[in-house]
């Protein structure tokens, strides 16, 4: 057991990874709190927003791989692979999800503007991403596994 969280803990991908996503995650505060005026510490753990940290997660992954097992290598062709399906599953179908629960939240307060007596629990409208928020967290996982530089 030690012996495989000290191989977790070594693994520079990886570590690469994680700090890339975390980097997102922060930057949405600050971006957060020039557009909306207000400062929200959920938005260091919620879905959605700019910039992805699903794509600066995976964008840096797949770089990672890239510069330490090469461009050519099966290993990055399966990161970058698993990197397009996660991108285009944060700007397509979760940003599809995200559209419809604007869209039952808005008959909901509707429904209940006319005194009806239903549960009126609002779903999660921030689930995905514009395409720019995809690209924008592309290019920061991009940049930090290139700036973290490759693990030989």
């Amino acid at each position: 057991m030690q012996e495989i969280c000290s191989g977790i803990l070594n693994n520079h991908v990886l570590i690469v990874a994680l700090i890339a996503c975390l980097s997102a995650q922060i930057i949405k505060l600050p971006i957060e709190l020039i557009k909306n005026r207000k400062f929200n510490l959920r938005y260091l753990v919620t879905t959605g927003g700019m910039p992805s940290s699903h794509s600066s997660f995976v964008g840096s992954l797949a770089t990672g791989v890239g510069q330490t097992m090469g461009w050519e290598s099966p290993e990055f062709a399966i990161a970058a692979i698993f990197a397009i399906i996660v991108m285009y599953d944060a700007a397509g179908v979760r940003q599809a999800a995200g559209k419809q629960a604007r869209i039952l939240n808005q008959i909901i307060d509707e429904f209940f503007e006319e005194d009806h007596n239903l549960n009126e629990a609002r779903l999660k409208e921030l689930l995905g991403h514009t395409p720019f928020q995809v690209l924008v967290g592309l290019g920061l996982g991009i940049a930090i596994s290139w700036i973290a530089g490759p693990a030989y």
